[in-house]
C-alpha cells in the first residue's frame, strides 16, 4: 500500500460514508410545540425521539446539518467507564456517588444498543471491548490497581492483560500491558446519527436544519419564544443540547462552564486482512494511558481510525491539517508496518470539557440542558437525551448528575485563552509520569 500524494479529505470519514438525512422539516421554524430542542446532535435527536414516544410535540432546531458537529466527528468508540480513574472518584466524591457515576456510563452503552435494535439502525454496533494500554512500564502498576478496585466494587466485566501478553492484543512494542473493559462497544456514528434522525422524523418530530437559534425570550405567563433562522417557535419547555460552542448570548452561561477543545482524527485506506490480523486480532477500541494520548480502532471495512488531542487547540482547517500530520507520525511510530499506508481523511471536532470531566444536566433559569460529556459523548449523549425526556416530565431520578454543582470556570468568559498553557502542562505531565 504505497503512500499516495493525493491530499486527504478534510471531511469526517463517518459523515462522508453515511447516508444523507432526507427528513428535515421544510421552511422556517414556526408554530407551537411542547418542547423545543436546540441542537441536532445525538443528545437532541435522542431526546426528540424519546419525547415523541411519550406523546409530546417536538421541534429540533439545528444550526447546520444534523450530527454535523461532535456527534459526527468523533472516534466512534462507545465505552463503559468514566474519564476519571474510579479510585480517584471514590476518594473525591465517596463510594456511593462514584459507583452511581460509573454505572451511568455502563447504562449509556446499553441505551445505545437498545436504541439501535429498537429502531433497526444499521450502524455496525458491536461489543468489542475497550483496551486501555499502558504507554510506560510504570503505568501498568496503576492499571493493575484500577483493575482490582473495579472488579471488586463496580464492574465484573474487566480483565487485566499482563505486559508479556499484550502483543496478543496489539502488535506494537510501545505498550506494557492493559485493562480490558469487555462490554464496551463501537459503532459507525454517522450511520447511527442519520438513523436516529430518521427515526425521530418518522415519529413526528419536526427537525429543522440551518436554523441557528439567536434568541430566547421567556413568555410572561409560561413557556418560551425561540428565534431560529428566520422563524419563531413557541414552546412550553426548551432543552439546550448544543454544548458550549454557540457564541450567541442565550448560551453564554453554558460557555463559562465548558472548555471546547479540538480532538483530531485520521482515517487510513482499508488495511490488508493479513495486516489487520497481525496488528489488531481482536478489533477492539484502544486508548493509551498518556494524558495527551491516542485512541484508535478499525472500521467495518478495515480502515484504521487514529485520533487524539495532538495539539491543545480549536478545530479549524489549518489546525486540523497540522494535527493530522502529528497523528500520522504518531501512528507510524506506534505501528511501523503502516509507514506506507495512505491516509484518506483528516478531520477535527470540538470536545466540550467540564472542569471535573463529569457531564452536567439539569435546569437553569427555566432552561433544561445536558452537555459536557468530556470525551464520552457517543454513548452519554444518547443516554442523556432519553433521560432528559423523563426528567423534563418530572422524574428527577432520571438525571444522574442532578446534584452536581456547576460553577463557572474562573477567568473563563467563553474563549479558552488558556489552552496553550494547559496543553504545555499536560505534555509536561506525560514526560514526568
Amino acid at each position: 500500500m504505497a503512500q499516495s500524494m493525493t491530499r486527504p479529505s478534510p471531511l469526517s470519514y463517518w459523515l462522508a460514508s453515511a447516508p444523507a438525512f432526507d427528513g428535515a422539516a421544510a421552511g422556517a421554524p414556526e408554530g407551537e410545540v411542547e418542547v423545543a430542542v436546540i441542537g441536532g446532535g445525538f443528545t437532541g435527536l435522542s431526546a426528540a425521539l424519546a419525547l415523541r414516544e411519550q406523546g409530546a410535540s417536538v421541534a429540533v432546531l439545528e444550526a447546520g446539518q444534523v450530527i454535523g458537529e461532535a456527534s459526527g466527528r468523533n472516534g466512534g468508540q462507545c465505552n463503559n467507564g468514566t474519564h476519571q480513574d474510579y479510585g480517584a472518584l471514590v476518594a473525591s466524591l465517596g463510594r456511593d456517588k462514584a459507583q452511581r457515576f460509573y454505572r451511568a456510563h455502563v447504562d449509556a452503552v446499553n441505551t445505545v444498543e437498545r436504541v439501535t435494535a429498537q429502531h433497526g439502525i444499521d450502524c455496525s454496533f458491536r461489543r468489542c471491548g475497550r483496551l486501555k494500554l499502558a504507554a510506560k512500564p510504570e503505568h501498568f502498576a496503576k492499571i493493575e490497581s484500577a483493575y482490582a478496585l473495579l472488579k471488586a466494587e463496580v464492574d465484573p466485566h474487566v480483565e487485566l492483560i499482563a505486559p508479556g501478553d499484550i502483543v496478543s492484543e496489539v502488535a506494537s512494542s510501545q505498550f506494557h500491558g492493559g485493562l480490558l473493559q469487555t462490554t464496551s462497544a463501537q459503532l459507525h456514528p454517522g450511520r447511527f446519527g442519520m438513523g436516529l434522525a430518521r427515526a425521530g422524523a418518522a415519529a413526528g418530530a419536526a427537525i429543522y436544519e440551518n436554523s441557528p437559534v439567536t434568541g430566547l425570550e421567556r413568555a410572561a405567563g409560561s413557556g418560551w419564544t425561540v428565534t431560529a433562522g428566520s422563524g419563531h417557535i413557541r414552546a412550553r419547555q426548551v432543552l439546550v443540547a448544543t454544548g458550549g460552542a454557540p457564541p450567541q448570548a442565550p448560551f453564554r452561561w453554558f460557555q463559562r462552564r465548558l472548555v471546547a477543545v479540538g480532538s483530531f482524527i485520521i482515517a487510513t485506506e482499508p488495511l490488508a486482512p493479513a495486516l489487520v490480523e497481525r496488528l489488531f486480532p481482536n478489533r477492539r477500541n484502544y486508548v493509551t494511558s498518556r494524558v495527551m494520548g491516542n485512541f484508535f480502532r478499525l472500521t467495518q471495512d478495515d480502515r484504521l481510525i487514529f485520533g487524539g488531542r495532538a495539539r491543545f487547540a480549536i478545530s479549524d482547517s489549518r489546525s486540523d491539517a497540522k494535527s493530522g500530520a502529528i497523528l500520522v507520525e504518531a501512528m507510524r511510530r506506534m505501528f511501523p508496518e503502516l509507514a506506507d499506508t495512505r491516509v484518506d481523511h483528516v478531520w477535527g471536532g470540538m470536545v466540550d470539557l467540564t472542569a471535573d470531566r463529569l457531564p452536567r444536566a439539569g435546569e437553569h433559569e427555566g432552561l433544561f440542558y445536558a452537555m459536557g460529556y468530556s470525551g464520552h459523548g457517543v454513548q452519554m449523549s444518547v443516554h442523556m437525551g432519553g433521560q432528559m425526556a423523563r426528567y423534563m416530565g418530572g422524574d428527577i431520578a432520571a438525571n444522574p448528575w442532578e446534584d452536581l454543582a456547576w460553577p463557572a470556570i474562573p477567568g473563563h468568559l467563553g474563549k479558552p485563552w488558556f489552552l496553550p498553557a494547559v496543553g504545555a502542562w499536560y505534555k509536561l505531565q506525560d514526560i514526568l509520569h
